[in-house]
């Protein structure tokens, strides 16, 4: 079945909730995972909750799902604490980086399970079968599941009572290349549909294909947050200018409110800067340029950049309340 296609059996889409975290702190022993974290999910979205790992974003997700106690702070579903949600399987589908299964069991007794547990129809269990790829497996016992097919079927537990609200905790691990593609799709159709999609991976290559919005957190703080396309825009681009007149163009490109940055005795690299903001600089100096290539940073040394350098306050997003 294709993601792109109505979901057969279901009860139709639950409403979903938006995912509010405030000030949320988290402290084992002298270890702060967590420190003051703040961010919002918005329905009908998804948000990649990005960061190296050891950033605090596996502990901030089972606060979120009252799996760990949080020192200080909220983390609300709807407005509600996890706990507090009735029967939360038909609300809440949450894919864990740790879930384990017992390896005699067969995947449609583990979702049969599950399904009886939460009171769900049964039926749903061939549906979310063939929602994650598995439906030719479905008797065979998850001990002779490769990780990536495991993936699915933990995917496949959270999507059972079709819930509207979707915690995922790196959930590419394992998968192959097609896996990966697959889920994008999967992700794309549910957030469609007016789910909440929270994602969490330390893969921002792979998040910036998938995501809408970014919260990057380092060392359990707030680094970034708001819609991706703001931050593939703080993605600067520079220039690099080889001429026999690094010292002079290096003082006007600073006059210019640039960055300019010697590479060799006749090479300048101009942060910050375009062609259309350093080719009038040029002409108007009457600059002599052997060559002008423009450099652009990609989003990984971006990410890079934000999740290393923890001086200063969070940096602000333009365009973002």
């Amino acid at each position: 079945m294709s993601v792109a296609d109505p979901v057969p059996g279901a009860r139709g889409v639950v409403r979903a909730g938006t995912i509010e975290v405030r000030s949320l702190t988290k402290r084992f022993g002298q270890i702060t995972a967590v420190d003051d974290l703040s961010f919002t999910v918005e329905p009908g979205r998804i948000t990649g909750f990005l960061g190296p790992n050891g950033a605090g974003k596996t502990t901030t997700l089972r606060i979120l799902l009252d799996l760990v106690s949080a020192t200080g702070g909220t983390a609300t579903i709807g407005g509600r604490r996890y706990r507090d949600i009735p029967n939360p399987a038909l609300h809440v589908g949450a894919v864990l980086e740790a879930t384990n299964f017992h390896p005699s069991r067969r995947a449609r007794a583990h979702l049969k399970m599950l399904a009886i547990a939460a009171g769900i129809d049964e039926r749903r269990i061939d549906v979310v079968l063939d929602l994650v790829g598995l439906s030719a497996d479905g008797d065979r016992k998850v001990g002779g599941y490769s990780l990536g097919m495991r993936q699915r079927l933990q995917l496949a537990g959270a999507l059972l009572g079709d819930p509207g609200v979707l915690v995922l905790d790196e959930p590419s691990n394992g998968l192959d290349p097609q896996g990966i593609a697959w889920l994008r799709d999967l992700l794309r159709h549910l957030a469609r549909e007016g789910k909440t999609v929270l994602v969490s991976s330390h893969l921002l290559a792979e998040m910036a294909q998938t995501v809408d919005d970014v919260v990057i957190v380092s060392r359990g703080r707030l680094r970034v947050q708001g819609p991706l396309s703001v931050l593939t825009t703080q993605a600067h681009s520079s220039m690099r200018v080889r001429t026999p007149e690094v010292a002079r163009l290096r003082g006007l490109a600073s006059e210019a409110g640039l960055v300019p940055r010697p590479l060799d005795a006749e090479t300048l690299l101009i942060d910050g800067a375009t062609p259309e903001a350093l080719g009038p600089l040029l002409a108007a100096n009457q600059v002599v340029v052997y060559e002008v290539v423009q450099v652009s940073q990609d989003l990984e040394s971006l990410f890079l950049e934000l999740t290393t350098s923890m001086s200063g306050p969070v940096q602000p997003m333009a365009g973002v309340p």
